[in-house]
């Protein structure tokens, strides 16, 4: 019975191991609750995070200074798998959060993140846009993390006919464009994709990336008749990225973006359309944009680790823009980290913030966040 019971369990293992072999599956995530004590205030549906966009720049315009909240919005839930196909491999991933935007703004709500299918060269789906860099996001706590850099997962078709330490993608991605108020009861009209491409270099000493995309932006007037707003401007925008690495553990991370109705693909702040020309003869403009980040990451030993930097964002408004229209934002932290065990992190972070509106009215934030989060996965083979 014994040596029975010895052959089945063989077999078993060698059933798994194939199967292994095969395809596989995960189920991944992590639990996170984020304390943070606001010394400031920022809009209400934006507490949990800090964007220089949704800081005030007039007195108690969200109540009196200093609030205190305990978010689990940054928990996370995906699956992902792996599997042969036609001599290539196919790779699916969908993933969700709990930090409601939109009509949810300010709301624990599910929120989907990845949904994605990747078959050799060929991806379809939403997931990182590929006019950014992930590898540009500092390790900080914070949810939104640095306002000048580009950052956006969107629905997106990616084709990468060249991977390795050389590698080149384009893509058509979702057009969604931020209309500002100057232009009246408009609604946006997108006729074509926004188009993207990328080159990345990653030696051993870090990486270097490129990207640039081009816009189709346009709007019109929903019942309109001839005299109604409508109009198309194109848009671009170029973005520079590379991380250091310095003593093996340690990088520095630096980006620099720029561009014209590319708002929509920034972190924080911005239109990508407003109205613009001398009076009597207003047309449509691709806002100008310009940011900027520079980060360094510090492994001071194999339980502590560092974050510091500082990242703006600088709009250049038009004529007809609202005098509190925002002009540019400021974001700086820092923090200790601290991971006793591969699957838990606990820290502090101390972050601040700062909006200047077109007439110069300015408001400030700054906050303390304690972050404790607690990963999971699990992997197993499936036919």
């Amino acid at each position: 019975m014994a040596a029975m019971t010895k052959s089945v369990g063989m077999l078993l293992v060698g059933l798994l191991t194939s199967v292994s072999a095969y395809a596989d599956f995960e189920v991944y995530g992590f639990a996170q609750l984020d304390y943070v004590q606001d010394f400031k205030r920022t809009d209400p549906d934006w507490i949990s995070t800090l964007r220089p966009s949704t800081i005030p720049t007039q007195s108690d315009q969200y109540g009196s200074d200093g609030q205190a909240i305990l978010s689990p919005r940054q928990s996370r839930l995906g699956v992902q798998g792996n599997w042969p196909a036609s001599g290539q491999e196919l790779k699916t991933r969908i993933e969700f959060d709990f930090f409601g935007v939109g009509d949810n703004a300010g709301k624990v709500t599910p929120r989907l993140r990845h949904a994605y299918g990747e078959w050799g060269t060929v991806l379809a789906g939403q997931t990182w846009s590929n006019f950014m860099d992930i590898d540009g996001f500092p390790k900080i706590v914070d949810y939104s993390g640095p306002t000048g850099m580009v950052f956006i997962r969107t629905p997106q078709i990616r084709y990468t006919p060249v991977v390795g330490i050389n590698t080149f993608s384009v893509a058509l991605e979702n057009p969604n464009s931020d209309l500002d108020a100057s232009l009246g009861a408009v609604s946006t009209d997108n006729k074509a994709p926004d188009l993207s491409a990328r080159y990345r270099y990653t030696p051993d000493w870090g990486h270097l990336q490129v990207s640039g995309i081009v816009r189709y932006l346009g709007f019109d007037t929903p019942g309109a008749v001839a005299a109604d707003p409508k109009d198309h401007k194109m848009g671009w925008g170029l973005n520079l990225s590379t991380s250091y690495v310095i003593a093996t553990s340690n990088k520095l991370i630096l980006s620099a973006v720029t561009g014209a109705g590319i708002a929509n693909y920034m972190n924080d702040g911005g239109t990508d359309l407003a109205a613009d020309g001398p009076p009597g003869d207003q047309q449509a403009k691709a806002v100008p944009i310009l940011g900027w980040v520079i980060y360094y990451d510090h492994q001071w030993s194999e339980l502590w680790h560092s974050s510091i930097g500082f990242s703006k964002t600088e709009v250049t408004n038009t004529d007809f823009q609202a005098a509190n229209a925002y002009k540019f934002g400021e974001y700086s932290s820092v923090n200790m980290l601290y991971t006793p065990a591969k699957n838990i992190l606990m820290g502090g972070e101390f972050l601040y913030g700062a909006r200047e509106d077109k007439n110069g009215d300015r408001g400030e934030d700054y906050r303390l966040q304690f972050t404790f989060k607690y990963l999971f996965a699990n992997k197993w083979a499936q036919l």
